[in-house]
């Protein structure tokens, strides 16, 4: 027999699928122990269809999502287009019709995944989704798989590749972040608005789908706490490298007695740390568990064929099960109910860079106030910027999330002080 998948959308990754099924074709017939066939793919318009045609794609292109809803032949539908809507209604229009669908759109499956697996679940199909998080690492179904038997205690990941380049040529070269976007900007790694990446939303995203595999909750994307690059400054970096950190944007899922807790924010790394070492446009995902201990999966985190190979490795076990005519599993099995961690169980150490009046008796009332807090400090650095202005750089010993925000809040608040800066430090 032969499975017939739909493409919803021929963009980078879309294009990359019938390279994959032709160059691979006798490994991905065994796995899927069926022949694997696109059979219509969906474009924007006649325009687009025109266009692809004359560039001698000669798949069956349609305009109209209904071709591929009302098709019986039509096994699977692979969205591939990106943004919510129209994915959102494309998906559960073919979920309904009882297909099964994979994507890898993961802004979509954070803010509506639960609601799109439960029409999967309502008519006894499957939406698979391992490219969602760091492209062409397996990380969902390794978690889903291979950490069956173990219990995963915490979850870091450097998973936004436009931002790590940034923070690299930042930590590698010196640049400013300006300097940093810019040539993100011309090698085509940033947005024409860069927001998602630099500012840590895509990430958290990416964070709400790691804690379902990891973890068996669903976290609210509202509940990640998120913060992005932009006040990074070079001062902050040639501090993090003199105290043998560098900074990168890290996500963390970690569980606590008291519930799960899930973050993206800049990280003081320690540079023997593995994640460190994780440069430019790649990606790794670290995990701790007390069975396998520490683990680091690392790889492309995007990129036209390592995101077509998780794509196509979801289609894969799809065909393998239609082919036998069984009943697909839910992609992760693992669920639990959501729990969140109090502040006072999330401990922490932190460094706060503080500009202000560079006159006796400052760095006391700052003291004054961390020891209201019951915080102490564990190094302090001061260097003038001018004659008039002089940086404070704290790094705290731990405190918890209550202290910190606390803290935050009365710095910030403090007459002739301006916070500047926190980060957190591992």
């Amino acid at each position: 027999m032969t499975v017939n998948i739909a493409l919803l959308g021929f963009g980078t990754v879309a294009s990359g699928i019938p390279f994959l099924l032709k160059e691979n074709g006798a490994k991905i017939i065994s796995a899927a122990n069926t022949d694997i066939a696109i059979a219509k793919v969906l474009v924007r318009d006649e325009a687009e269809k025109n266009s692809l045609l004359a560039q001698g794609h000669d798949y069956h292109f349609v305009t109209d999502i209904l071709d591929i809803i009302s098709d019986d032949s039509v096994q699977i539908v692979v969205e591939l287009m990106g943004r919510i809507e129209p994915a959102k209604t494309f998906i559960t229009q073919a979920l309904q019709a009882k297909k099964h669908v994979v994507t890898a759109n993961k802004d979509l499956l954070a803010l509506h995944g639960a609601e799109l697996l439960k029409v999967a679940a309502d008519n006894q199909v499957a939406l698979y989704y391992e490219a969602a998080v760091a492209g062409g690492i397996p990380i969902l179904r390794t978690l889903a798989n291979s950490y069956t038997s173990d219990k995963i205690t915490k979850v870091l990941g450097v998973v936004n590749g436009t931002s790590n380049f940034m923070m690299t040529k930042m930590v590698d070269e010196g640049w400013t972040y300006d300097e940093a976007l810019a040539e993100a900007s011309r090698l085509g790694y940033a947005e024409s608005d860069p927001t998602n990446d630099v500012d840590g939303i895509d990430a958290a995203y990416k964070m709400v789908i790691l804690s379902q595999f990891a973890f068996g909750m669903t976290i609210n994307f509202d509940d990640v706490r998120h913060e992005g690059i932009r006040h990074i400054t070079p001062a902050d970096v040639k501090l993090a490298q003199k105290l043998g950190f560098v900074i990168k944007l890290v996500g963390e899922i970690v569980e606590r007695d008291s519930g799960i807790y899930a973050e993206v924010v800049p990280t003081f790394l320690p540079k023997s740390h593995q994640l460190a070492t994780v440069n430019g446009v790649m990606n790794a995902v670290f995990v701790e568990s007390i069975g396998i201990g520490e683990a680091m999966f690392y790889g492309p985190g995007a990129g036209q064929k390592p995101t077509a190979a998780s794509v196509v490795a979801d289609i894969i076990q799809l065909s393998h099960y239609i082919s036998k005519s069984e009943t697909a599993p839910a992609f992760n099995t693992f669920v639990r109910e959501t729990v969140y961690a109090k502040k006072e169980d999330l401990l922490d150490k932190y460094y706060f860079a503080i500009e202000t009046e560079d006159k006796s008796g400052q760095l006391l009332r700052l003291a004054e106030l961390f020891h209201a807090e019951n915080v102490s400090f564990e190094q302090v650095f001061q260097d003038k910027i001018n004659e008039d202005v002089a940086t404070i750089a704290i790094i705290s010993h731990q405190m918890d999330l209550n202290q910190f925000d606390s803290l935050s809040d009365k710095i910030s608040n403090l007459e002739g002080f301006t916070l500047r800066n926190t980060i957190k430090v591992i």
